[in-house]
């Protein structure tokens, strides 16, 4: 399976199960660098368990992942050292911190570098903000701050998990901004159907932890199986 010339990061053939619940179904999918991946579906499709298989979060029965082309086994702890940064659903910030001192948490190894915490919060327009506390700010300016966290420490691969979540239209169109110009691999988990079609590269769909779907934006707006699974659902 190792294959040193394959850059970016794989999933072969995963399968998680939560007792009799399959949650992923021999999922396999390439993420190229530079890439923007979105994974789509229904609720309960196993589109957070995937994020959290990358993650380390949760270990397959089967399958695996590589790194350029090499085993990879994830670890919480170990996520920045590989260049990996994650956003949370719901805003997971320290309430006890300022925004500046949890965007420098966000950085790697060796952080602590105020002068890039300070140009990450600029570049999400929160720069203003930086001795406030998230708890004291808009849910939308919070997602913002939480970019800008997971952006500080220029992650090779930037995995946003929801992120339009709670965001007007305004909002939605500054964030698909920020994805087409983050220069780094994106994979997204979105239920935001327009931002998906209009960023992505590729789209990974799944149902009931089994994938029905992978292709472009246009094939998989023609797909029937997604009509049906997904979008049809939706409308």
């Amino acid at each position: 399976m190792a294959n040193g010339d394959e850059q970016g990061l794989s999933l072969h053939h995963v399968t998680v199960r939560f007792g009799g619940l399959l949650a992923l179904d021999d999922v396999s999918l390439r993420v190229a660098p530079g890439r923007v991946v979105g994974i789509i579906g229904p609720n309960g499709a196993g589109k957070t368990t995937l994020f959290n298989v990358i993650c380390g979060f949760v270990a397959p029965q089967s399958g695996a992942i590589t790194l350029d082309g090499r085993a990879f086994r994830p670890r919480a702890h170990q996520l920045s050292k590989h260049g990996i940064a994650r956003t949370l659903q719901g805003v997971g910030q320290f309430g006890g911190m300022t925004v500046l001192d949890n965007v420098l948490v966000g950085q790697r190894r060796g952080g602590g570098d105020v002068e890039a915490a300070y140009a990450a919060l600029e570049r999400c327009g929160v720069a203003e903000f930086a001795q406030a506390y998230p708890g004291m700010l808009p849910y939308a300016k919070r997602t913002r701050v939480e970019l800008a966290r997971a952006l500080v420490s220029r992650p090779r691969i930037l995995m946003l998990d929801e992120p339009a979540g709670g965001l007007d239209a305004e909002e939605i169109d500054w964030l698909a901004d920020l994805i087409r110009e983050a220069e780094t691999t994106v994979l997204l988990v979105e239920h935001h159907m327009d931002l998906v079609m209009s960023v992505c590269d590729e789209i990974l769909v799944l149902d009931f932890g089994k994938p029905i779907a992978l292709g472009t934006p246009g094939e998989i707006r023609t797909d029937a199986k997604v009509a049906e699974a997904y979008l049809g659902a939706a409308a």
